[in-house]
């Protein structure tokens, strides 16, 4: 338990930097398909996306699930103050679903596959939000 709040501090770090990444870029997919026809603008989006989701995305993402693993290993009791933890667990799980969907549209719109519109993008930018909400009020009340 000595570096418990070490490894607690790298957490929040790493799920500040992986939200960032989900907060930023489905706005850059809505700017992808709003200018698909303008061949030199998507050429620097995708190169965009794709380093956000690969070399920041992916990393934050790792460095979450592997904290977050190692603190309920050494602080197991936390799942009997509540059920905050199960809820938080649940919308963790929730946003890694969102984050691959995102891995999954990024790579239709790297082979310039267009099934969606801005306008689907813009409320899509939203999820992540909500579960923010969630996790964040779960984690902070422990109700």
């Amino acid at each position: 338990m000595e570096y418990y709040l070490y490894i607690k501090a790298l957490h929040v770090i790493a799920f500040v930097a992986w939200m960032a990444v989900l907060f930023y870029l489905p706005r850059l997919f809505v700017y992808h398909t709003e200018n698909k026809e303008n061949k030199d603008f998507v050429k620097v989006v995708k190169i965009q996306e794709d380093k956000l989701y690969y070399f920041i995305g992916t990393p934050a993402i790792l460095v979450t699930i592997i904290t977050g693993l190692i603190m309920i290993i050494l602080n197991p009791g936390m799942f009997k103050t509540g059920g905050w933890m199960h809820v938080k667990l649940l919308f963790a799980v929730f946003l890694i679903i969102y984050h691959l969907d995102c891995g999954r549209r990024l790579k239709q719109l790297k082979n310039d596959i267009y099934i969606k519109s801005g306008k689907f993008y813009r409320f899509y930018n939203e999820i992540p939000t909500i579960i923010l909400f969630v996790i964040a009020f779960s984690a902070i009340l422990k109700f």
